[in-house]
């Protein structure tokens, strides 16, 4: 993960270092706008997809363990999953809030 973040980083800096093109309007920062808007998405969205695999293998787990629970497990994980998921529609909210 560590690797991942730091070649997307660098990536992210060669793209605007390297870049030859004079902007003909002015120059918003780069933490303005949609671009922001998307970033946050993406990170919310990646986090969101990690949480629920975690919770998702922790149930299968528990009911493996112990499967005369599997009702209550399996609601209570569809809860957890439906407030994980609300925090990806928040974010999805505010970018189109920004835009």
């Amino acid at each position: 993960m560590k690797k991942f973040l730091t070649t997307a980083f660098l990536f992210t800096l060669a793209t605007f270092m390297f870049a030859q093109a004079a902007p003909a309007a002015p120059v918003k920062s780069l933490f303005e706008g949609q671009f922001l808007a998307h970033l946050s998405l993406a990170i919310a969205a990646a986090g969101c997809g990690l949480a629920q695999g975690k919770a998702v293998v922790a149930a299968c787990e528990g009911i493996a363990r112990n499967p005369q629970a599997a009702g209550n497990i399996r609601t209570t994980m569809i809860i957890g999953l439906a407030l994980i998921e609300a925090l990806v529609i928040y974010v999805l909210v505010a970018a189109f809030a920004v835009k």
